[in-house]
């Protein structure tokens, strides 16, 4: 294999794609380095050590999540959640780090500092606008890991099969919404803009300062 000029960036870019292809738990230094074409000592001169790898994999997500803090508050913020939950399911092997792993990088800090202050100049105190961050950003990724998520060495069950097979006279309810078409893997879109809408209304009404 030929050796591909290493640096950090590609350091983090390799991971990614490995971690794309074999999932979170399939990550060492060893396979990084074999996926470069160098030992992995040789990684070493780039990152720290495998938590800096993650921190950086965890950042690489929040860097892509580019929003313009323009206009009401709430439009924006509901943009932030809806691009989190793109690059999630743009990268769903990551979904157990980001869910479990805080943003540490100071490039994610950063990320984090702008929209604080987008919401802090928009009628939120500071601990105010840190609560609609973190229960935002929860939401979206608890709702994209059931969304798109997996059980590391397991297989996935077959939902539409089990709802299909759902006994009327049992199940009454869960029967006629589901000829409703709703409760469907389908739905995913229209469960997500029915809850975030709902959690924005919400937080709203107990975080913002009244004007």
């Amino acid at each position: 294999m030929r050796k591909a000029r290493v640096s950090r960036e590609t350091v983090l870019a390799a991971a990614l794609a490995l971690v794309d292809r074999e999932g979170i738990a399939a990550l060492s230094m060893r396979k990084l380095g074999a996926e470069l074409g160098v030992e992995a000592m040789t990684l070493y001169y780039h990152v720290p050590n495998k938590d800096a790898v993650l921190d950086g994999l965890v950042n690489e997500v929040v860097s892509r999540i580019r929003v313009e803090l323009e206009g009401p508050w709430r439009e924006w913020t509901r943009a932030f959640a809806v691009s989190i939950r793109r690059e999630l399911l743009a990268h769903p092997a990551l979904l157990p780090l980001v869910a479990t792993r805080p943003v540490l990088t100071p490039g994610g800090l950063d990320d984090v500092e702008r929209i604080a202050a987008g919401l802090r100049g928009d009628g939120f105190s500071p601990s105010g606008a840190l609560h609609m961050i973190n229960v935002v950003a929860t939401f979206v990724i608890g709702h994209t890991l059931a969304e798109a998520g997996s059980t590391p060495g397991h297989d996935e069950p077959d939902v539409a099969a089990a709802m299909e097979g759902l006994d009327p006279g049992t199940y009454p309810v869960l029967a006629e919404a589901l000829r409703a078409g709703l409760g469907t893997p389908e739905n995913h879109q229209e469960r997500f803009d029915l809850a975030l809408d709902s959690l924005l209304d919400g937080l709203a009404a107990r975080l913002r300062s009244p004007e």
